[in-house]
């Protein structure tokens, strides 16, 4: 957003890409399912035949993965160098040399870490479950709607006239505060705020699902296989 000439085009752009992964993973999921159905495994395209199509699959998925993994990989150690190591253990800035030369350091530490999550777990299938249920599914539906909520309630709560940010002094002013103050704001919007608050549990109860039975595949894919992590035993189908 911040690279925008107009960020509030932000939302339109958001919307029209979700839209388009949205029509683009349900397309993918029909014709998966409807050509293997009960028998799909993870990654689907590894139940592709002839062999030569799976072939030409696995090429295509590594390069993009390969693709995927760097830029996540230098988001998240972006973030975890700005936000973290910066902000809470005073390391130097990027702009700096020594912070360039401990950026350096932080890159092989980040990806090893990575590589012994993605080893000492044999089942792709449940690595991924885990993964979705833990981060993906949280920051998709748990925390919007919370957000969301709080958000609405702190800025219905204010009283026009009397309240606001003055910006020539850069004071915030405020007539109270604590549990009033809340209950007024979530009054203003009873529907919305209802909504968003039934969003948030239903996708916590789904979090806690997910997490439970990604939990419970792990535990059976040690204890019935002889799939263990760590090794280059094929884990499809773990």
């Amino acid at each position: 957003m911040a690279e925008m000439k107009r960020p509030y085009d932000f939302w339109k752009g958001m919307v029209f890409a979700q839209t388009f992964i949205f029509c683009c993973y349900m397309i993918f999921g029909f014709l998966i399912y409807s050509r293997q159905g009960q028998f799909t495994i993870n990654p689907n395209y590894q139940g592709v035949s002839p062999y030569a199509w799976q072939t030409a699959v696995n090429a295509i998925a590594l390069v993009t993965t390969l693709i995927a993994a760097l830029l996540y990989g230098n988001i998240g150690i972006k973030v975890l160098y700005s936000n973290v190591f910066m902000e809470l253990f005073g390391f130097p800035s990027l702009a700096q040399k020594s912070g360039k030369l401990l950026w350096i350091a932080v890159v092989p530490v980040y990806w090893g870490l990575a590589f012994v999550v993605a080893a000492a777990i044999p089942s792709i299938s449940n690595l991924a479950g885990l993964i979705a249920a833990v981060c993906i599914l949280q920051f998709s539906y748990t925390f919007p709607p919370v957000l969301m909520l709080f958000h609405c309630a702190q800025r219905d709560a204010i009283q026009e006239g009397v309240e606001g940010f003055d910006p020539s002094t850069g004071q915030t002013t405020r007539r109270d505060s604590g549990m009033s103050r809340w209950m007024r704001g979530l009054r203003k919007n009873t529907a919305l705020n209802a909504f968003n608050f039934f969003f948030f549990l239903g996708s916590l109860a789904t979090a806690v699902l997910g997490i439970y039975s990604a939990v419970i595949g792990l535990k059976n894919a040690y204890a019935e296989t002889a799939v263990s992590g760590f090794s280059c035993t094929n884990p499809i189908g773990a």
